[in-house]
């Protein structure tokens, strides 16, 4: 007999388990079939510790689990709809003599590929499971059948080969020994392309990838008159290219200051724009003396003009040093203006 399943970590199996006077079985470790759909099939490697050994890692969902044994009430099969089962990943590991066959067939070349007809279909996998299964009511009732929880061992990392699979997948490969190149030159051009495109693109076209045959065949050849044009319009392309190439280095780094999370931005907002900022809010200075000449020779400046020109006045207006006798006479006149008297002038005199 064939029923649906659920999971054991439903949250009715706990209840069950809970329960008292309830018929139930349990059964540990039953070896079984998955049936498993098969949604995708990559080959992978292991560590340099294993020298890189090839295995394919296998991902689908769990379809039915068929026990060895038939499991009480005559259950032979449980079965899952589709989405209603659990996720499984398998390892499949190659043994020595499927290696040599996977390497007979192009492996260590570009194209050798995993083939395509192995997924989107029903595997059969080994594995082992727990089972509780809930006999049905008592009363027997028509159309009432017993209730399987399952629990898969190690149902995220089965480890299955050709031994315990019966299935030799070296044989779906196809042989790709004829074409392709070598996988460490294949390796070798991808690193040197990536290389390449991840800084700039490419500004050259397939026309202009022929400039270097030109320059090696002017660089070869001796120089006669008839040369210059060649090398005047080749100097011309070689500037036309230069300007090419900096306008898009600019635009690379525009485009990086504008990135969130590059150097280039951080520094714009918390280097730049700081210190930009303090230089507006700086107090202007006073302008050198050049400036104070142009300034005063716009007549921008009316005081500075007048304070200029009065002492230029009082520069030109400058007496020559009186006399002693010129001196005395003038303090005795200052003297006796101010009503000393001769008393004033004797003591001049003497």
């Amino acid at each position: 007999m064939r029923t649906a399943g659920l999971t054991m970590n439903d949250a009715w199996a706990h209840r069950v388990l809970r329960e008292r006077g309830v018929e139930t079985y349990r059964l540990e470790g039953v070896n079984a079939e998955l049936g498993v759909m098969v949604e995708s099939l990559d080959l992978k490697h292991r560590g340099k510790e294993e020298n890189y050994r090839p295995y394919l890692h296998m991902m689908g969902e769990l379809r039915s689990v068929t026990p060895a044994q038939a499991l009480p009430f005559g259950i032979s099969q449980v079965t899952y709809s589709p989405g209603q089962g659990e996720k499984v990943d398998a390892f499949y590991e190659f043994d020595d003599q499927q290696l040599a066959v996977l390497a007979s067939k192009g492996y260590f070349t570009s194209g050798f590929a995993v083939p395509e007809q192995v997924t989107g279909i029903e595997w059969e996998l080994p594995a082992t499971a727990n089972m509780l299964v809930l006999a049905p009511s008592g009363a027997q009732t028509e159309g009432d059948t017993p209730v399987v929880f399952t629990q898969i061992h190690d149902i995220g990392g089965l480890e299955i080969d050709l031994e315990s699979s019966g299935y030799d997948l070296a044989g779906y490969f196809a042989d790709h020994s004829k074409d392709g190149v070598p996988r460490a030159e294949a390796a070798v051009d991808a690193r040197g392309l990536k290389a390449r495109s991840d800084a700039i693109s490419s500004l050259f076209t397939e026309d202009e990838l022929g400039l270097d045959t030109e320059v090696k065949q002017a660089v070869g050849a001796p120089v006669v008159p008839e040369a210059a044009p060649v090398v005047d319009s080749m100097s011309a392309h070689l500037q036309q290219i230069e300007a090419e190439i900096a306008a898009e280095r600019e635009q690379y780094q525009t485009e990086r200051e504008s990135t969130e999370g590059t150097t280039e931005n951080l520094y714009r907002k918390r280097v730049a724009a700081p210190l930009h900022r303090a230089e507006e809010q700086k107090m202007p200075f006073a302008p050198p003396a050049p400036a104070r000449e142009v300034q005063r020779s716009l007549n921008l400046d009316p005081d500075l003009e007048l304070e200029e020109q009065e002492q230029e006045t009082r520069r030109r207006e400058v007496k020559p040093v009186p006399s002693p006798d010129e001196l005395k006479r003038q303090v005795a006149q200052r003297a006796a203006d101010l009503g000393f008297g001769e008393d004033c002038e004797e003591s001049l005199g003497s």
